[in-house]
């Protein structure tokens, strides 16, 4: 198995992941923003000094992986915090597009940041893959507001900092490392906002966030492996898949039946994922 085919099936994994977490958000109710974001990072670094804990290395950070590793903290959390404060202001469908705007994103900062330039053909793929979640969202009017912008910045914030991952992963740092510092220092910028407006959780709203968090913890950690093995522009189309573990949580969970739109967004996706298929087999055999 090539690093391209694992960069898929890690990236594919993570957007499995990361539906599971939106399910677990969705489903933890009207907690405030900052208290959902906190407890989703706070159980993702507790896994993750669990994992070094174990290993022969422990908790030892290259000297040279700082900067980098605090840029992609600030823009991972960045993209976290405005996502969630999106979803809580417009539509879940609104946010959730906007987000989606990530693949972009993390070309084009893989291009100024990695020299990873992608051609006309993969940014048509995304193009049209994009077009494809918004026919499954299907925007409404809220789209043109100061949330929606918020929720357009957390897709740029999630696109560099996949672009950081990937060179932390290219320079040698381990994933565990990369998921710690960004979860911890996601649980710094939260907390102060947490403490000032805590709102008491029920038992059952625990248990849901700590699902978030382990979600979030798997979504990482694949994210992580995905971007070290592969380039943003060979693997971001498969990030759609997203769309459709998550109108899967949405028929499993609350009932929600797709309409033609959505199926025809569906296939759309599906299409360009396997077009990308092809394309990268291609590549490889010439």
């Amino acid at each position: 198995m090539n690093n391209k085919t694992k960069g898929i099936i890690c990236i594919i994994a993570s957007a499995f992941f990361f539906s599971l977490m939106s399910l677990f958000v969705r489903m933890a109710g009207d907690l405030p923003t900052m208290e959902k974001a906190f407890f989703r990072n706070a159980i993702a670094a507790m896994f993750a000094i669990f994992i070094l804990s174990r290993t022969p290395e422990k908790f030892y950070i290259r000297k040279e992986s700082w900067p980098d590793l605090i840029r992609r903290s600030l823009y991972g959390t960045m993209g976290v915090i405005l996502n969630f404060w999106a979803i809580d202001h417009i539509a879940i469908a609104d946010a959730s597009v906007l987000n989606k705007m990530s693949p972009f994103f993390a070309i084009i900062m893989s291009a100024i940041i990695l020299k990873e330039k992608a051609t006309g053909k993969e940014w048509a793929i995304v193009a049209v893959a994009f077009f494809g979640a918004v026919l499954v969202i299907k925007p409404t009017a809220g789209i043109a507001s100061i949330p929606a912008f918020a929720g357009l910045l957390s897709g740029f914030g999630a696109g560099a900092a996949y672009t950081y991952v990937r060179k932390l992963g290219i320079s040698g740092e381990r994933g565990p490392v990369i998921i710690m510092v960004f979860s911890l220092f996601s649980c710094i910028v939260c907390l102060p906002f947490m403490i000032f407006d805590f709102h008491p959780m029920t038992f059952a709203q625990f248990l849901i966030l700590l699902g978030a968090g382990m979600s979030a913890m798997g979504g990482q950690l694949t994210i992580t492996a995905a971007y070290t093995f592969a380039p943003a522009r060979d693997i971001s189309v498969y990030d759609y898949t997203n769309i459709l573990f998550t109108a899967a949580w949405g028929l499993i969970a609350f009932g929600e039946l797709p309409d033609a739109l959505s199926i025809c967004g569906y296939i759309i996706i599906i299409a360009m994922a396997i077009l990308k298929w092809h394309q990268n087999a291609d590549r490889k055999s010439e």
